[in-house]
């Protein structure tokens, strides 16, 4: 079994904004694209991807939920979910080979294939549902940080981060080394009152989430009045509930 480093030098991870992810699942298919074309998962496979029961393996998932407040309005909440990377990373001490292994250069949690043989603790352990049984080669597979791509100095500087950071049109993911008070991400979980997914667990992940922000619930009131009906059709409608503001 693999140990945990007592320390790393760096903790890089996510930052992840519930406020502005709108769930258009951008990131979900460049990280599907990256890691079955480029990645060091490469390939991701898919079995049967256009018939009755698809299977394949993703590292990446948005999950939507409907929160109804005590007062005001419900809201959706899109809610996406990767590896955490996390400090305490049971899925790295149950690997009865070695193959899952947490980097003590910048505490990125990986396997490696070649040790693996899809047996299954590491998903068994993980708290957060993050490992994926590849169905076509047997191994775990997982989320990965695109460490081929921070590493790639034949990259352009823009380009040296995840591929789901990259695409998200929103702007609502973000990396760094959240082991670095001053960092960026830091500064922004700092202001923003991030929190750790599930910290009951002691897992102690890297990645951070924002909580959505409150709403102006006196601005949106005159969008949730029933107008009366008109001609015009939808834009007709949109021009009088913008007028209202």
């Amino acid at each position: 079994m693999t140990s945990l480093p007592a320390s790393t030098e760096r903790a890089l991870g996510l930052v992840i904004d519930l406020d502005t992810c709108v769930g258009c699942h951008a990131c979900v298919v460049a990280c599907k694209e990256w890691n079955t074309t480029s990645g060091p998962c490469a390939p991701l496979s898919d079995r049967d991807p256009y018939g009755p029961e698809p299977d394949g393996a993703f590292l990446n998932h948005v999950h939507g939920f409907e929160a109804v407040p005590d007062d005001g309005p419900a809201r959706v909440v899109h809610f996406p979910k990767s590896c955490l990377h996390c400090a305490d990373a049971p899925c790295v001490t149950v690997c009865p080979t070695g193959a899952s292994l947490k980097r003590a250069s910048d505490g990125i949690v990986l396997v490696n294939e070649a040790d693996c043989i899809g047996c299954g603790l590491c998903a068994w352990a993980c708290p957060y549902g993050a490992r994926e049984l590849d169905p076509s080669q047997g191994v775990m597979k997982k989320c990965t940080l695109c460490y081929d791509r921070i590493e790639n100095p034949s990259l352009p500087e823009v380009d040296r981060i995840p591929a789901c950071v990259r695409t998200c049109p929103t702007g609502a993911r973000h990396f760094g080394d959240l082991g670095d008070p001053g960092s960026a991400v830091s500064r922004l979980v700092a202001s923003r009152g991030g929190f750790d997914l599930m910290p009951e667990q002691r897992t102690r992940p890297t990645n951070k989430y924002l909580p959505p922000r409150e709403r102006d619930v006196d601005l949106l009131a005159p969008l949730l009045e029933p107008l009366p009906e008109a001609e015009g059709g939808f834009l007709g409608w949109l021009d009088r509930a913008l007028a209202r503001l």
